[in-house]
């Protein structure tokens, strides 16, 4: 039995505080994860299973230690021989064997109907409680389909990665009952201008030394990592084992980066003197075998904004309920409710497009890779730019507390810029956007058939869609990037919302008005709070 803390205090007692949130059901208390997931064909049960796990007071306690015990380098052991590793709390290695044992990394691979709807849910659920340990995951699962091109590589990595087993030895991967897979490909030189990278790719054997450096390395703990060097035909994709037989492999950690957020996870700066590396795919062609494992990222990227902003609304909701001001509760005061009524259309639109998009990564047609490609570009490009103002907005609602580090809202505020960053800022996003649609037919078919059966939904809806230009300028490729992406939201809300949830985004999202939260007119202030069960 647990004793509750005192509240009666020698100097006054303490009231109007909310109570510690305790347990948390994140399936159950969340009725759009689970219209969605049940929409899009995802696992249901699996999701409803770890959701429950994450919720728990114990789970999210471990969360906020891995968030605070930081990584440390140990570049060497006492007798100056190089060890180059990184050590990290037990609340890390908790978070990383629950995520994997849900099947993070493997579910979308191993066979389970929905695999990548079921991943997508995890990565949104797994967000909300500890997002630092999602990167390691994320790009396990995402190295998955880049292996592909090589048989017998596959033969070896795959079946570690989607063990469900966190194996944190240091040994190489054939004697691992798990095993994750990090990618380093950015340089000091060329930052998102891969084909400027001057890692060199000597072939020795069957095999290459790799010798340069890499700028960002992220999960340096990582089995082995994905990444480009220059071989004698080109830029070329490698795999780099972490640990050889017998031998550590040459890759030389020279220092983790001190990131504004992000902190359970490390992330270094290396350098390659003579790694031993496999090549995946053939010279040449670097750029096109990474793209396989970049695009799988930016699933993830896409989904875990969501995931942030919706611990963000709990955590408002929860304090809004449980506090009085001027004789009345936060929630019950107009202006309260409609900021955070507001605040929760655009988790809404956020949440049930990543998990459309992830369908489309499930779907085996033309139609649905092409669907895949343009509509995962968007999904990032909106859900990134929303969630900091929102977490913001949230943060706000708490007043000084939400500023307080006891409070999870620094944490997630912290983490909110990272994902419009990885795999593609804001501006090579809103171009990849661009050139998919002129130069990929099937994607702009699809993107154009599901905008296209949405059509009489709403009359908001209709006069944007009829309203997007034919053409468009690079300089407003962001401006078009935004309109494609709220009107597939919208499309997308529509099918799967409550109609006046849907009928609220597209009137409020899709006319001009102020983008100030709480200013939106007529929305269903009831039936949005509600969604929240706290």
């Amino acid at each position: 039995m647990t004793l509750p803390p005192q509240d009666r205090l020698p100097g006054h007692d303490v009231t109007n505080q909310p109570p510690e949130p305790g347990d948390l059901d994140l399936w159950a208390g969340d009725p759009a994860l689970r219209e969605s997931v049940l929409a899009q064909g995802g696992p249901a049960e699996s999701v409803a299973a770890h959701a429950w796990q994450l919720g728990r007071r114990e789970l999210r306690d471990i969360g906020r230690e891995a968030n605070r015990r930081l990584p440390e380098l140990v570049g060497f052991d006492r007798g100056g021989r190089r060890l180059d590793e990184v050590r990290f709390d037990a609340a890390y290695h908790r978070m990383m064997t629950e995520g994997l044992g849900a099947g993070y990394a493997a579910m979308a691979w191993d066979g389970t109907p929905g695999g990548h709807v079921g991943h997508a849910a995890l990565v949104y659920l797994h967000s909300q409680v500890e997002p630092g340990t999602c990167c390691p995951m994320t790009m396990t699962y995402a190295a998955v389909p880049a292996l592909e091109v090589d048989p017998d590589l596959a033969a070896l990595w795959r079946p570690k990665l989607v063990s469900r087993v966190h194996d944190p030895a240091v040994a190489p991967v054939a004697r691992k009952r798990g095993a994750t897979l990090g990618m380093a490909m950015t340089e000091k030189q060329g930052g998102s201008d891969i084909r400027s990278n001057a890692t060199r790719a000597l072939p020795e054997g069957d095999a290459y030394r790799l010798q340069g450096h890499k700028w960002f390395c992220s999960a340096p703990m990582s089995d082995g990592f994905l990444t480009l060097a220059q071989a004698p035909g080109g830029l070329t994709c490698f795999l780099v084992p972490r640990w050889l037989e017998g031998e550590r492999n040459a890759i030389h950690l020279i220092r983790l980066k001190d990131k504004l957020g992000n902190r359970a996870n490390a992330s270094a700066e290396i350098e390659y003197h003579g790694a031993l590396a496999q090549r995946l795919g053939d010279e040449g062609q670097g750029v096109r075998t990474i793209l396989k494992m970049v695009h799988h990222t930016r699933l993830d990227t896409a989904m875990a904004p969501a995931g942030l902003m919706r611990a963000a609304l709990v955590e408002a909701m929860h304090w809004a309920r449980h506090r009085s001001v001027f004789q009345r509760r936060l929630a019950d005061q107009p202006l309260m409710a409609a900021v955070l009524a507001d605040l929760a259309l655009d988790w809404e639109g956020t949440l049930a497009l990543g998990l459309r998009v992830a369908r489309a990564f499930d779907g085996q047609s033309r139609a649905d890779r092409g669907f895949a490609r343009i509509g995962v570009a968007l999904a990032k490009f909106l859900s990134n730019k929303l969630a900091p103002g929102l977490i913001v907005e949230a943060m706000e609602a708490l007043g000084g507390i939400g500023y307080i580090e006891e409070s999870p809202l620094p944490m997630l505020y912290r983490e909110a810029p990272l994902n419009g960053i990885w795999e593609g800022s804001g501006n090579v996003i809103a171009l990849d956007i661009a050139r998919t649609l002129e130069r990929d037919k099937h994607a702009a078919e699809a993107l154009r058939a599901e905008l296209n059966a949405a059509r009489g939904a709403h009359p908001a809806y209709d006069a944007a869609l009829a309203a997007l230009p034919a053409e468009v300028p690079e300089s407003a490729a962001r401006q078009q990037a935004e309109r494609l992406a709220t009107l597939l939201s919208a499309a997308t809300l529509f099918a799967v919302a409550p109609p006046e949830i849907a009928a609220a985004y597209a009137a409020s999202r899709l006319a001009p008005r102020s983008r100030l939260y709480g200013t939106a007119p007529d929305l269903p202030v009831e039936s949005l709070l509600a969604r929240f069960a706290v």
